[in-house]
């Protein structure tokens, strides 16, 4: 099912046209959206910047999975002048279910935080950015956004990009003493490669996990039953896989998110 809704949602981001947007300096409008491109200064030899999506009430945009259903966002840096590296950093989502499936989201506003290198450190840096992303309420739009920004010392949005990085998961190994953690991963008999994967979260909080495989990989996750133990499901993977593959769990509960990453054979379980 998980991949009928993603092959839905890409046939949708091919037919419907792009929505035009007017581009800005630093921002754009678009499809009950607005995005910007927003400067945190230089911190040791990394700049930090920003991309901030705001949305519409009711709109939502995608993780970098989008789950079941949605749009997954494609950012290009190709026309960024002395830019040696930009890296993307995403702060943990929200799980949404509805008719579609399962989606992984933001709404309201999103800042994903984006480090940047230099080429040359005695000189300018400015960065281009051609953003595609989905933005939803009762059926996906793909929206674009051409935008630029100068990174200057001023770092004017410091804040909310130290703010967005708190909130990016934490890699953690499995089984880690903590007090969010992913405690282990095991194989289960389904009709589908699956495995269970029992966390831990604070008291009172229910805690929501988020499965990536490789390229091609289609795996869903189920809500935490009353031992807060998953469901992850591999739902579609090539034919030719390879003989180990890793698999990168996001645990989230009370504010906090963590990621722990682990090894599936070529079958789909847990090594």
């Amino acid at each position: 099912m998980a991949f009928m809704f993603r092959a839905a949602s890409v046939a949708i981001f091919l037919l419907l046209p792009v929505h035009a947007i007017v581009a800005q300096p630093a921002s754009s409008q678009g499809f009950h959206s607005r995005a910007r491109l927003i400067s945190g200064g230089q911190q040791g030899d990394v700049w930090l910047a920003g991309i901030e999506i705001t949305l519409d009430q009711g709109f939502k945009t995608y993780w970098r999975n989008p789950g079941d259903s949605g749009l997954p966002p494609r950012f290009d840096w190709a026309g960024s002048e002395n830019v040696a590296g930009a890296e993307i950093r995403y702060p943990a989502p929200d799980r949404h279910e509805d008719a579609a499936g399962v989606a992984y989201v933001y709404g309201k506003k999103v800042v994903l935080p984006v480090l940047v290198r230099a080429k040359d450190g005695t000189k300018p840096v400015r960065l281009a950015l051609a953003a595609e992303y989905g933005v939803c309420k009762d059926i996906c739009i793909p929206a674009r956004a051409d935008l630029s920004l100068d990174l200057t010392a001023g770092g004017q949005d410091r804040a909310a990009i130290a703010a967005a990085l708190a909130k990016v998961p934490r890699p953690q190994a499995l089984g880690a003493p903590s007090d969010l953690a992913v405690l282990s991963v095991e194989p289960m008999t389904q009709s589908k490669p699956a495995f269970s994967v029992t966390v831990r979260a604070p008291e009172g909080t229910k805690p929501s996990l988020f499965a990536e495989g490789p390229e091609n990989w289609i795996v869903s996750t189920s809500v935490p039953d009353d031992a807060n133990r998953f469901t992850v499901t591999v739902e579609d993977r090539p034919k030719e896989a390879a003989a180990a593959v890793p698999l990168r769990l996001t645990l989230v509960a009370g504010g906090q998110s963590v990621e722990t990453e682990v090894s599936l054979d070529a079958n789909g379980l847990p090594r």
